[in-house]
């Protein structure tokens, strides 16, 4: 039994080769790790370069001065690029600012472009054929000498009332077709008048009826108001006084006319003659100025932003945000159907302004040869004529817009905002005739005949209408068939930043 007993604890005493580990293996293992744990004074190792990266990866850097020397290859960056924008917007401001001075270059010596006819029907028509003429001939040979003067002038054309059937209204038809800026009629019984008011004593007679000066203001008001009208005052007050000293002249020296006449018909020697100006279509009211002027900058601008704003908007069909993103055709054809749609309302906002500062939308039609105030050529449509111009001119100027913003990206498309700009108003708001041949691309451009429709619209004016719609359809198609191809085109562009 005691033996049994013996046996058991002996088995059950670890043996040298069971798994548990010896004391002496078990202290030299302590001692193993100790020796590890402590710093080895003999194997003392700096901190290497790539502890310093990581080091710096985790703490931000410190700022530093503009002239340390960390920033040395950052500054001649900056310098470089520095150096070729200013190169740059140098360049443009030398190019396209000055397309809007140029078209205003030697204006004065290009008045004679603004063409003024002098028609003298004075003795040419019956029953007045047998009066010997002194009113017309004198008119006529004034404005000949004008224009053999070196001082700037109009561009004075005398021509024979045949050309006009002998009638003086066919003279005022002429000027609002735009055959001329002006004219100057000598009426066929002036001299006749004049000499029946000494000789008669005629007390009735008005100087003023002897001649005709005609124009269209609101065709354009600033020719009219800086050129076309201080030169025709000027011609006038230099003719009434040359033919009163002629013609008092000539009374004096006819012993037989009775004094008693002329002291009756003191008009009749002094000023003798006159000029009666019919503006056939006066520029009014005042407020209608930013509709054909100024305003439509604005409108080129909101054709612009509205890219910014809507494009954040669109790209949502694009970026898989709980959805799977639209094909591109698609995409296309919904960004062009909202822009489309956008303008539609953006251009009754703008034209509802015109409608809300009383600018007259429902006035009739006048005659073409009468003097009237905002006739309106379709009646009461015109306000839907007016919005109609606003609207697909909007579209003219906003498709090209886009189509740019989407090739150039930023921050380039500021600079052509300035050039849209600079380019359309330059050839909008001042009269082509009196600038360079260089600007007869204006004729073109979009917003010229935007200004020109809705001048037609506004004040009954000579209407070419469908010629400015046309242009403008121009417009539309060309960007509408560039725009699929532009959006190809931005697209690439992300893709290319976003591999980047």
């Amino acid at each position: 039994m005691a033996a049994v007993t013996n046996q058991a604890a002996d088995q059950s005493r670890p043996s040298r080769h069971d798994a548990s580990p010896s004391s002496d293996e078990t202290l030299g293992a302590s001692a193993t790790e100790d020796h590890r744990d402590r710093p080895d004074p003999h194997n003392h190792r700096e901190p290497s370069d790539s502890d310093e990266e990581k080091g710096r990866h985790r703490s931000p850097p410190q700022p530093v001065g503009f002239f340390d020397s960390a920033l040395s290859r950052v500054r001649l960056q900056v310098f470089a690029l520095w150096a070729r924008t200013t190169l740059i917007l140098s360049a443009f401001i030398l190019v396209v600012l000055s397309l809007y001075w140029a078209v205003l270059f030697n204006v004065e010596q290009n008045t004679s472009s603004l063409t003024v006819f002098v028609v003298d029907f004075d003795g040419k028509v019956d029953p007045f054929t047998a009066t010997t003429p002194l009113v017309g001939p004198m008119i006529t040979q004034t404005t000949e000498m004008m224009l053999a003067a070196p001082e700037p002038h109009l561009g004075y054309e005398t021509r024979q009332p045949s050309v006009f059937d002998n009638d003086p209204m066919a003279v005022r038809r002429a000027v609002y077709d735009w055959k001329a800026y002006a004219a100057i009629v000598v009426m066929p019984n002036a001299t006749a008048m004049l000499q029946q008011a000494v000789d008669q004593a005629n007390v009735t007679y008005d100087p003023l009826g002897a001649c005709q000066v005609i124009y269209v203001q609101a065709r354009d008001e600033s020719s009219y108001y800086n050129y076309i009208i201080p030169q025709l005052n000027a011609l006038e007050t230099q003719i009434t006084s040359k033919f009163g000293q002629m013609w008092t002249g000539m009374v004096l020296q006819n012993t037989t006319i009775p004094r008693e006449n002329l002291q009756r018909v003191p008009q009749a020697l002094s000023p003798a003659i006159g000029f009666s100006q019919f503006n056939l279509r006066p520029f009014t009211p005042a407020v209608a100025t930013p509709a054909v002027t100024i305003g439509l900058i604005y409108l080129i601008i909101l054709s612009f932003f509205s890219f910014s704003f809507y494009l954040p908007i669109h790209m949502k069909f694009l970026n898989p945000d709980g959805h799977p993103p639209m094909k591109f055709p698609f995409f296309i054809a919904w960004r062009w159907t909202a822009t489309l749609t956008a303008y539609f309302f953006l251009s009754l906002s703008y034209s509802l302004i015109s409608l809300a500062f009383q600018i007259p939308f429902a006035n009739h039609s006048a005659p073409v040869t009468e003097v009237a105030n905002n006739p309106e050529p379709y009646g009461k449509g015109t306000f839907m004529v007016y919005w109609m111009i606003n609207y697909v001119g909007m579209i003219a100027l906003g498709l090209a817009c886009e189509n740019v913003a989407m090739v150039i990206g930023q921050p380039w498309t500021a600079m052509w905002l300035i050039f849209w700009v600079i380019t359309n108003v330059s050839t909008s708001f001042y009269s082509l005739d009196l600038a360079p041949k260089f600007y007869y691309w204006g004729y073109a451009w979009p917003l010229h005949n935007i200004v020109e429709a809705s001048r037609s619209t506004l004040f009954q004016l000579h209407s070419r209408i469908g010629l400015n719609f046309g242009v403008l359809f121009v417009w539309c198609a060309i960007n509408t068939a560039l725009f699929p191809i532009c959006c190809y085109i931005m697209r690439w562009k992300t893709q290319r930043e976003q591999k980047k």
